[in-house]
């Protein structure tokens, strides 16, 4: 491919959901706005993620003003019910110390389990619709930034300028350790096996996270008599029962899934994939910023992972388009400082507080289970906290981005 030059407004560098939903944002908030995606693999390989994530209520608020979530909602299972145990792996009755009725409005569900891979195909779809360039196959090499553009190198050769290139390449985004923008990283010991398992009694949309010893077991329902399973081990016992054969690591998954959806049978591959807390030392430098995990990684253990990513593609997509509406660079440092401050305490809260939980209830000790007992317990009994928290865990408590309530930008 010869040497290309082409000006564009914003490059993301990432087609994953970040990526794409912020490309998508931009040019339907903006149709005057030139976005280009890159990512490096095929365009056809973009959708091929096997795993599925809970989206909250006010992601798929925002995947409606969109325009995508029509398209997503029919293969989307609505979580209705959330129930909370915690138990060592002998007991053959796990208690349940906290239940949350699963909608937050009447009719809508606080989250819904959505396959990664269709999610991505509808917004690229969207994004082409739009008018977004996909290029891909293909990878940022390097860039340099100058007082009014950054001059992006491509692996392919080609060169391209823009007034902004945005970071949604992971949580071990080379675009970041391009920008030499550092991070605050521990490892856990832990790593999250992840796969579908099919079941022979209906699951009536109910999500179970139980606490064992090792970390949360979490079931999480999908369309069908099929749930997605976030089960943490630790890291060498992880990678044991990934690699082994397939009666051991089934063996080993009805102990801790249990017996009350019946027969259960494997329905996908099974991988690993090790946890552990990753912050951006800084979300943004002048023409360039970080979203979704390229800035934050967190532990799944409250499920927040993509929709923390999401509230990054509101936030940068209302600062993005009313900077633009008001004549200002939109990839100058007072500009980008903006969505910083909007994001950055928010991402390290949520970073502190799942660091908390899974040090809390990755434990077995016995005065550290019978206090976390007795406040699930009472968290239980009290109404109120158990709405706030609902809310909470659904991304409609607290001040948010227009396309998070279902505004436009």
């Amino acid at each position: 491919m010869g040497i290309q030059m082409d000006e564009l407004d914003v490059l993301v560098g990432g087609g994953g959901y970040v990526g794409l939903s912020l490309a998508v944002a931009l040019k339907q908030a903006d149709p005057g706005l030139r976005v280009a995606v890159v990512d490096m693999r095929p365009r056809e390989a973009l959708s091929k993620d096997p795993r599925a994530s809970a989206v909250a209520a006010a992601a798929s608020r925002m995947l409606d003003r969109l325009g995508v979530w029509s398209k997503i909602a029919p293969h989307a299972q609505p979580m209705m019910e959330m129930v909370v145990t915690d138990s060592r792996l002998r007991d053959a009755v796990r208690p349940v110390f906290l239940t949350f009725d699963g909608e937050v409005e009447p009719g809508e569900p606080f989250a819904h389990m959505v396959p990664n891979g269709h999610m991505v195909a509808v917004l690229a779809d969207r994004a082409e619709e739009l008018g977004v360039e996909l290029i891909a196959p293909d990878a940022v090499s390097g860039f340099t930034s100058g007082p009014s553009e950054v001059e992006i190198r491509l692996a392919s050769g080609a060169v391209r300028k823009a007034k902004l290139l945005v970071a949604a390449d992971g949580v071990r985004s080379k675009l970041r350790d391009l920008a030499g923008i550092g991070t605050v990283r521990w490892e856990y010991d832990q790593s999250g096996i992840v796969t579908t398992v099919a079941h022979e009694r209906p699951h009536e949309g109910r999500a179970e996270e139980h606490f064992l010893p090792s970390g949360p077991f979490a079931i999480l329902p999908l369309t069908g008599n099929r749930s997605s399973l976030v089960w943490t081990e630790r890291r060498d016992d992880a990678e044991r029962l990934v690699k082994g054969d397939d009666f051991t690591f089934e063996l080993e998954l009805e102990r801790r899934f249990g017996h009350h959806l019946g027969k259960l049978s494997l329905d996908g591959p099974r991988y690993a994939f090790p946890l552990g807390l990753t912050l951006a030392r800084a979300f943004v430098q002048p023409r360039l910023a970080l979203a979704g995990d390229a800035a934050h990684g967190i532990h799944p253990i409250a499920g927040q992972g993509l929709n923390l990513g999401f509230k990054d593609v509101a936030a940068l997509a209302e600062v993005l388009v009313e900077a633009r509406r008001l004549g200002e660079d939109i990839g100058a440092l007072d500009v980008l400082e903006r969505y910083e401050r909007w994001r950055r305490f928010d991402t390290f809260r949520m970073g502190v507080v799942t660091d908390v939980l899974n040090r809390l209830f990755s434990n077995d000790m016995d005065v550290v289970r019978a206090v976390r007992d007795v406040g699930l317990g009472l968290v239980d009994r009290m109404p109120s906290l158990k709405r706030f928290f609902i809310r909470q865990a659904a991304g409609l408590e607290g001040p948010s981005p227009r396309l998070l309530v279902g505004e436009a930008i």
